[in-house]
């Protein structure tokens, strides 16, 4: 510190040297003197910015040797920069997390923050925002590094076998993203081999579950349901800190030797399911119609029954009601029966109508049937 001092006295003095017939704002123009023009500001002396800077560490520092004080002080700025080292600023998207001789402490949010300076304490401050993917199965351009527009696909990991026996290659991604950065950093090892061996074992245990029709076809969403909620009880249960937002299937096929025979079946189920519903389609068209016209015929017989019923009741009736006046007045019944009867039997008839009690020479007759179709 005093060789500082020492150095920056030299130098001043130097400078100074420079200024005793020197404008500071230069010559004027037209003379070499002061040319009527008055100096600028004579510089402060460097000895009295020392003297003042000597008594004030002196009143700081009382009894102590003239040579040793200005370390001290030194010794003061240092700590107090060494203190002011401690602040730091966590950004939105990411979590500090502080520790403290290699120890995990806790966790500040984004903002500014302090911490212990360094060596006691230091802090580390990950992206917790950042959406990260694990592809299964399969190892696109991204997980390689290489520039291809292929992908290639890892069988011992997409080879699963289904709960009725048959085998489907799948493959699929998780997006994760970190929850507690503590945890993250200091309580798994290994984040993307632990995201990865948890999802596949949860994807193997659903499909174990499934059949394979419902993995081909509509039942994909469930499946990629049941494995994030396996994948985020597997993480929990190892504190990883890790938040699993989303499982996306990418192919769910046979595999490759027989792809081809199963996509035979398919044809031919589709085929099954076509002329299933065909047949569903005429069916739903005849037995209405079918249905509707035995219960106008059943109708229909009801209506003639009680007719028929109704009719026969009647005549009974009647039956009964002449029997009684029959019983009381045998002659006149009869006769008015017999009267009825002739009525009925010929009004149907063509009838020609003679009086025997006219004369000899001339027949009467009376033409009641062409009477009665020049009335109609």
């Amino acid at each position: 510190m005093i060789n500082l001092f020492l150095a920056t006295k030299t130098l001043y003095t130097f400078r100074m040297n420079d200024f005793k017939n020197q404008s500071p704002w230069g010559t004027p123009p037209g003379g070499n003197g002061d040319g009527g023009f008055r100096r600028g500001p004579t510089p402060p002396n460097i000895d009295e910015i020392i003297k003042n800077l000597q008594n004030k560490i002196n009143r700081l520092f009382p009894g102590g040797s003239s040579g040793s004080k200005p370390i001290i002080l030194a010794l003061v700025v240092v700590a107090i920069l060494w203190a002011l080292s401690g602040l730091y600023r966590v950004l939105p998207d990411e979590q500090g997390v502080v520790i403290r001789f290699g120890k995990f402490v806790k966790t500040t949010q984004p903002g500014l923050n302090y911490h212990l300076p360094i060596p006691i304490e230091n802090v580390l401050t990950p992206k917790v925002t950042k959406v990260n993917r694990m592809d299964i199965g399969f190892r696109s351009e991204r997980d390689t590094g290489f520039t291809s527009s292929s992908v290639a696909d890892v069988p011992e990991e997409s080879l699963m076998l289904t709960g009725d026996e048959n085998i489907v290659n799948i493959d699929f991604s998780v997006f994760w993203v970190i929850k507690d950065a503590g945890k993250f950093l200091f309580k798994i090892q290994d984040p993307q081999g632990t995201v990865k061996a948890a999802a596949e074992t949860a994807m193997r245990e659903v499909i174990a579950r499934s059949k394979i029709q419902p993995i081909l076809t509509e039942g994909r969403s469930q499946i990629e349901i049941d494995t994030q909620e396996i994948i985020q009880n597997i993480l929990d249960e190892y504190n990883s800190g890790i938040q699993v937002t989303q499982v996306q299937t990418q192919k769910a096929d046979p595999p490759d030797q027989v792809i081809d025979a199963f996509r035979d079946v398919q044809a031919a189920r589709a085929d099954m399911e076509r002329a299933k519903n065909e047949a569903e389609a005429y069916a739903n068209d005849v037995i209405p119609r079918a249905r509707g016209d035995a219960a106008v015929i059943i109708q229909a017989a009801e209506a003639y029954k009680q007719e028929v019923v109704a009719k026969a009741e009647g005549e009974a009736s009647r039956f009964l009601a002449i029997y009684n006046e029959y019983k009381n007045a045998k002659d006149v019944t009869q006769e008015r029966m017999y009267l009825e009867t002739m009525e009925k039997v010929l009004a149907d008839i063509d009838k020609i109508i003679i009086d025997k009690n006219s004369g000899s020479g001339v027949v009467p007759y009376l033409p009641l049937p062409e009477l009665k179709k020049k009335v109609n």
